[in-house]
């Protein structure tokens, strides 16, 4: 795609950030009287200990372009936007930024808790370079925007964690930026607003501004980037397609950390890694198809194992087409979802059911057997059963927990005779042909009926 052109005509061949080999050290002092030895020795003493919140990264990316930055906490995610947006300066390296940069970081950074909404965006509006002027022509576009009333003429010490937000990106995307920095700040907003959002990013987009994004969610960041980079202990370990880095940062995410070491080792060592390409690569249509697979560290540490009224469940798995074990699944395939029952005791009215949910809680949907009335009549104590919920995976790429549950009535009574929550952790790949789009896939099947332009009759 070198020389692509952008649609604002820029040619994707000239990068609108270039950053290389950006390295950031932070001195820890134990004492602030360390801190005073270290400028009367004037560097012949060292009274602190290092710490490198960020070493070696360099990338390029292209305008119209959008880059997620993934990592775990404490990875040196917030460290590098704030490098490039030059709130912080780089122990080495350096950030070649082409126009405007806006950055919207930690929430309300840049606000002046006592002055009102709209003396604010005055206040935002000069450090940014603009002019009374200016922004007095921008300013009812941008209140609007925010929607925050009334508001806009309070103080913002007055102010909702979301009327922040929003006030704070109304003003980042309003003075048209060439480089947008967006933290996980917009994480606090309602979903209408989110909407919003990255509807305003898209269009930015269009018109050439560059994105970086960090974002802790797998969606955002295969819906909305054209690339992904992958930091950990701030060191830049995977610049690629956003399909090829997610899975490699859950990896590490639910990883051990003896597996997290050894992953390390082998994006470390991995010659295909890009550092200074701003255009993305493509597979071609001959690339192999995605497979589901087994992943020993992707394990569940959330379980909760309730306590068992007369039963247990045990041996709880996802199995592909072929009965093997997998927890590694592709979007669009068919699995089975399977554990074993044992009755501890007798039970009547017995119905077995899963749920899938989304890391944050969220209940996508599951399934029950038997039907609702239409449970066991009776089990006797001693008895075992294994449960089989076939299902098509048509939740979008992420990591997603199941539930497994076993209700039956006990001496009369409806209840829990046991309950595992959070027992099996997956991870969906994305297939090649689908986009990412929300949790879940609806159109299992769908079709387009073209006609040909009618011809105007003469020959």
């Amino acid at each position: 795609m070198a020389g692509q052109p952008t649609p604002a005509g820029i040619p994707m061949s000239v990068p609108a950030l270039t950053v290389r080999s950006l390295s950031k050290r932070f001195e820890i002092y134990e004492r602030p009287v360390d801190r005073l030895k270290q400028t009367l020795w004037r560097g012949r003493r060292q009274f602190y200990r290092e710490f490198w919140a960020l070493r070696d990264v360099a990338f390029a990316v292209a305008p119209g372009q959008a880059l997620g930055v993934v990592g775990r906490n404490g990875s040196g995610k917030s460290t590098l936007l704030q490098l490039v947006a030059g709130t912080l300066t780089p122990t080495s390296g350096e950030v070649d930024a082409s126009g405007r940069v806006s950055a919207l970081l930690e929430l309300g950074s840049g606000f002046n808790p006592e002055f009102s909404g709209r003396e604010n965006v005055f206040l935002n509006g000069a450090i940014l370079g603009l002019g009374h002027a200016e922004v007095r022509a921008l300013l009812p576009e941008l209140l609007a925007f925010a929607d925050i009333g009334e508001f806009a003429d309070r103080p913002v010490k007055t102010y909702s964690s979301g009327m922040a937000l929003r006030l704070a990106f109304a003003v980042a995307t309003a003075v048209a930026p060439r480089i947008l920095i967006v933290d996980e700040a917009l994480a606090v907003g309602d979903e209408a607003f989110q909407r919003k959002c990255f509807a305003r990013i898209e269009s930015m987009r269009a018109g050439g501004t560059t994105v970086l994004f960090v974002s802790h969610s797998p969606t955002h960041i295969l819906e909305l980037c054209d690339l992904a980079l992958l930091l950990d202990g701030g060191e830049m370990l995977m610049l690629d397609e956003p399909r090829r880095v997610v899975p490699e940062y859950q990896r590490m995410l639910y990883a051990s950390p003896d597996a997290a070491a050894e992953l390390r080792r082998r994006l470390r060592s991995d010659a295909s890694l890009r550092r200074d390409e701003p255009a993305v690569s493509t597979p071609g249509p001959g690339a192999p198809p995605q497979r589901p697979f087994f992943d020993a560290d992707l394990r569940s540490a959330s379980t909760v194992d309730y306590p068992s009224q007369g039963a247990r469940i045990r041996d709880p798995r996802i199995v592909d087409a072929a009965g093997e074990t997998v927890n590694v699944l592709v979007q669009g395939g068919d699995y089975a979802f399977e554990y074993t029952v044992d009755f501890l005791q007798a039970a009547r009215n017995v119905r077995c059911g899963m749920m899938i949910k989304t890391t944050s809680g969220v209940e996508l949907g599951g399934g029950t057997y038997p039907e609702v009335g239409a449970g066991q009549d009776a089990v006797a104590a001693g008895a075992h059963a294994r449960l089989r919920f076939a299902f098509q995976c048509l939740v979008f790429p992420g990591t997603y927990f199941l539930n497994a549950g076993l209700m039956g009535e006990v001496d009369g009574i409806d209840t829990y005779l046991h309950r595992l929550v959070d027992v099996v952790a997956f991870r969906v790949l994305p297939a090649r042909t689908r986009r990412a789009s929300g949790y879940v896939d609806f159109a299992v099947e769908a079709s387009m009926a073209l006609r040909a332009p009618q011809g105007d009759g003469r020959t």
